[in-house]
């Protein structure tokens, strides 16, 4: 068992000091996720890696009880993305300048609202595939919003590598028709 998963079941038996003892246990681990994550980000991001883990662990700090480190990092990928979706939605908010152009645009911020919209598509695209392909979808938030790569996801996931990968490759597909599809029309 390893520590995490111990700290965890601490606190699940309602030990308050456990849920002291789990965030050094997971910080480097989780800041280590988000600053790969943060780097495919636009430059200019107001949020940097240090915010995303202290905002995912601040979801993730509550009510929640957590089976083993893989649950935990599970949930933390999905607070990941939630909070990068959150934050890609709140720029395109008319009470924020919405679909407004700024008068001094550099070239990055250029090319910012494209990957918002990017995100919010994969978003969408991601909850209709988590309700056909749960596994396959767990996969795709490790490998995309937490920055896992294919190894550590299979690990993760308790899967073979080989597993892993054809199950990359069917989500990738599956959601480029999807993403794909949704712009042609």
């Amino acid at each position: 068992m390893s520590e995490v998963t111990r700290i965890l079941a601490a606190a699940n038996s309602g030990k308050p000091q456990a849920v002291d003892q789990l965030l050094p246990q997971v910080y480097a681990e989780l800041r280590r996720l988000a600053a790969a994550k943060l780097a495919q980000e636009k430059s200019g991001q107001t949020l940097d890696a240090t915010g995303l883990v202290h905002e995912a662990y601040l979801r993730l700090a509550g009510d929640q009880h957590f089976a083993n480190r893989r649950h935990f990092f599970a949930a933390a990928a999905e607070a990941m993305r939630r909070i990068l979706v959150e934050n890609a939605r709140q720029k395109h908010r008319q009470k924020r300048g919405g679909q407004r152009n700024r008068m001094d645009v550099d070239l990055n911020a250029l090319a910012a609202p494209e990957k918002d919209e990017r995100l919010l598509a994969l978003d969408e695209a991601l909850d209709r595939f988590m309700a056909l392909e749960p596994d396959k979808a767990e996969l795709v938030k490790l490998r995309t919003f937490v920055g896992l790569s294919l190894d550590a996801a299979a690990e993760m996931l308790g899967i073979s590598p080989s597993t892993a990968d054809r199950w990359w490759s069917y989500a990738r597909a599956w959601l480029r028709a999807e993403i794909g599809g949704k712009k042609s029309t």
